[in-house]
């Protein structure tokens, strides 16, 4: 029996256990470790999940802690299951662990995916704030459109009570309200659900993808953080920024997803430089020259654009775009600087975590981005937002900030939707995959 470290974020790593790891008797998982997102460290990955190997759980601790670990533990195998993370970057975690004593491993796509009995279509990106959350959007109402009943499986972000979110399904805005989500949940599921979509996600994936077979005709797997997807998929659609040229050929699993991909959606070529949007073009051509290319707009839009000419305007961006995915800006300094906005710096009125961001992230400024992992995180932000000095706040973030925040100035929402430029493109993509598929609608029936 080999015993294994797991280096993880709270999603894929847990995943990985539980379809390669959890009941196999070669492995012992000694712990997980936690990077990327707050207060998971320190916490147990429960035995309700764990399974009846893992009475006490699994010990979840800091990444920094790794090389005590291996040594403590007598780690024979360390795995690395997180994403959105520059190739050298992993290669000094790989570094370290082999200099450590352990072998390194990366799982393999197909060893992680579980396979349904549906049609499934997954949407994934090379980089975290590609715009694939849009896409999936526009997806899943064109499948609607033409008379399926698809079910979105978003990729998970458990940080609550990870027992109690083993399985989630969100159907109303209550639902939200009842599982206590965090902003960055939200931002994921709430747009789904006012589209009149059934949101999965939570921490077995298993047991999520048996109970949204019962209620969709086809599956859309909703992939986040530039991961690879958890299910077996019969169309695999890949969202690439020109923005980030380059980036779908450096970072890990985005590259991945790239060389998969059966279809490579260039997304914002309505704001990218043109060499850019050549330069992503060439490369994918080059290193997956099956893949279908497709190029989308990501549209921006602001109701009454004309009340922000020439105020000073604080920008709230979706967090994560920013902080794991790069990003210096997003959709809405796009529309504040084509308003005529001046943008303000919140640098200076950041408190608690909030400051530690910007302190992380240094790239960051001009814009403040929307972190709210805990309640006191959400408190931290409203306080930043109401202690900087403005006349308008632009909120460009996918949930109204207004109906969780206590905002003390006035408010803007930035809108921001896939968009097709050229046909045939994504819609007639997808009218030949329901073609194909017609047939499988009732298969769920004769299989179970």
């Amino acid at each position: 029996m080999k015993n294994v470290l797991i280096l993880g974020a709270a999603g894929r790593d847990f995943h990985n256990f539980n379809v390669v790891f959890r009941n196999n008797p070669d492995f012992n998982v000694v712990a997980f470790t936690a990077t990327q997102i707050p207060d998971i460290a320190g916490r147990r990955y429960p035995t309700e999940l764990a399974g009846h190997r893992y009475p006490q759980g699994i010990l979840i601790t800091d990444e920094k802690n790794m090389e005590s670990l291996i040594r403590d533990r007598g780690v024979d195998v360390v795995v690395f299951s997180y994403s959105d993370v520059s190739h050298q970057t992993l290669m000094h975690l790989a570094s370290r662990v082999v200099a450590a004593g352990p072998d390194f491993w990366l799982l393999g796509a197909e060893r992680t995916q579980v396979k349904s009995v549906l049609p499934v279509i997954s949407i994934c990106a090379v980089r975290t704030g590609c715009g694939k959350s849009p896409l999936s959007r526009m997806v899943a109402a064109e499948l609607r459109r033409q008379g399926w009943r698809p079910v979105v499986i978003r990729h998970p972000m458990p940080y609550g009570d990870l027992a109690a979110q083993a399985v989630q399904r969100f159907a109303t805005l209550e639902d939200l309200d009842r599982n206590q989500c965090t902003i960055e949940e939200r931002e994921e599921y709430e747009p789904h659900i006012q589209s009149g979509t059934v949101v999965y996600a939570g921490v077995d994936y298993e047991r999520i993808l048996r109970r949204a077979e019962e209620e969709a005709d086809i599956i859309l797997w909703d992939g986040g953080n530039n991961d690879t997807s958890f299910y077996a998929s019969d169309l695999e659609i890949v969202v690439v920024d020109p923005h980030r040229p380059g980036h779908e050929l450096a970072y890990y699993p985005g590259e991945v997803n790239m060389r998969r991909a059966h279809v490579v959606v260039i997304n914002k070529v309505d704001t990218a430089r043109p060499a850019d949007i050549e330069t992503v073009r060439s490369n994918v051509q080059q290193h997956n020259p099956s893949a279908r290319i497709i190029d989308m707009a990501c549209r921006v839009s602001v109701k009454s654009p004309e009340v922000l000419r020439g105020k000073k305007a604080l920008v709230i961006e979706d967090g994560p775009t920013l902080t794991h995915g790069e990003m210096p800006y997003g959709a809405g300094v796009v529309a504040a600087r084509a308003a005529g906005a001046e943008l303000v710096d919140p640098r200076p009125f950041a408190v608690g975590s909030i400051r530690t961001t910007f302190e992380r992230y240094r790239h960051l400024h001009d814009l403040l981005p929307a972190m709210g992992y805990s309640a006191q995180q959400r408190h931290e932000l409203e306080e930043t937002i109401n202690a900087t000095p403005c006349d308008v706040v632009i909120v460009a973030t996918p949930v109204d900030l207004g109906l969780i925040l206590k905002i003390n100035k006035p408010a803007v929402r930035v809108g921001y939707e896939a968009k097709e430029v050229a046909h045939p493109g994504l819609t007639e993509l997808l009218d030949e995959f329901a073609q194909k598929n017609e047939f499988r609608r009732a298969a769920p029936v004769l299989s179970r």
